[in-house]
């Protein structure tokens, strides 16, 4: 017997405002990592954000959405699970990338997931991806192109970076796939409770076995693994999630291709990576391909 969802109630805000608080707040993600990365290894700090996150939703979604949670089928708990694993798989990629190479590589290379979504949602998804919307995500792409070759070699290891940061793109890709689909009939805490949860088990299983240390940090570092799981992570992933409810992934997913440019600005002014004339022209052309693309969504 089929289980009766109700709807989300219509947004008390635009999911587009949503979105771009969200985006300001991921923004602030790499700064923070390199941060942590002082003292924590790339794991551990996947690890960390992921399992406070899903430790600050527990009471909440225990006591307002047990009924929910129960009620999942197997089929909801499979594809949940498989969002948790990409989301795993994204931050240790990724967060790893930064290790190997500068903050406006790795965020414009990770920020490719557009052309993924784009290519998968109709296959996947059955949404089909308007022309306008392509041309929004070229556009942008190739505003991430400039940035990444405005940058080439920077880091102790670019290729290497710059790699795990694709890879970090393509699993990103999937999470927010799922994610559209799933978000359709779960409430938003409940589905990031899962989803969370599943990523922070398996990076702490993958941290367990490769025996690297989750304690003995400073102060501020554990302030700045905390940042990373309340700031990035809740407020600004989860105002991605939110969103898929309302947007396609296709605009999701374009929109995140704001991100370096946040992330290019706080490097410059807390790092001392100051943006290239590439890098700000990459920029112009990535805000242009999202007002493209948000063209395309509202029509």
């Amino acid at each position: 017997m089929p289980v009766h969802r109700t709807p989300d109630p219509t947004p008390a805000i635009s999911p587009y405002l949503g979105m771009g608080i969200g985006m300001v707040i991921v923004s602030t993600a790499a700064i923070s990592v390199r941060h942590a990365q002082q003292e924590v290894s790339s794991l551990s700090i996947a690890a960390w954000r992921l399992t406070l996150a899903t430790l600050v939703l527990a009471p909440v979604v225990l006591r307002r959405h047990r009924n929910e949670l129960t009620r999942l089928t197997p089929h909801e708990l499979l594809r949940a699970a498989l969002a948790g694993l990409f989301l795993a798989l994204h931050f240790a990629t990724w967060i790893s990338s930064l290790e190997y190479t500068s903050v406006a590589a790795s965020s414009v290379l990770v920020a490719t997931n557009p052309l993924f979504v784009g290519l998968l949602s109709p296959l996947l998804l059955k949404e089909p991806v308007a022309r306008l919307m392509l041309v929004g995500i070229l556009v942008a792409f190739v505003g991430s192109s400039i940035i990444a070759m405005g940058d080439a070699g920077s880091g102790r290891a670019p290729l290497l970076g710059d790699v795990l940061a694709v890879i970090g793109a393509v699993t990103v890709a999937g999470y927010m796939m799922l994610g559209r689909t799933l978000r359709r009939k779960l409430s938003l805490l409940t589905y990031v409770f899962v989803v969370y949860g599943v990523g922070a088990l398996i990076l702490l299983l993958i941290v367990g076995a490769s025996r690297q240390p989750m304690t003995g940090f400073r102060p501020s570092t554990y302030g700045w693994l905390a940042y990373l799981a309340l700031g990035p992570q809740l407020v600004g992933h989860s105002s991605f999630n939110w969103a898929l409810r309302y947007l396609s992934a296709a605009y999701v997913t374009v929109t995140l291709l704001s991100e370096p440019i946040g992330a290019s600005i706080l490097a410059w002014l807390h790092l001392g990576e100051p943006p290239a004339l590439l890098e700000i022209v990459g920029g112009g052309l990535i805000l242009g391909g999202i007002v493209v693309a948000s063209r395309a969504e509202r029509l």
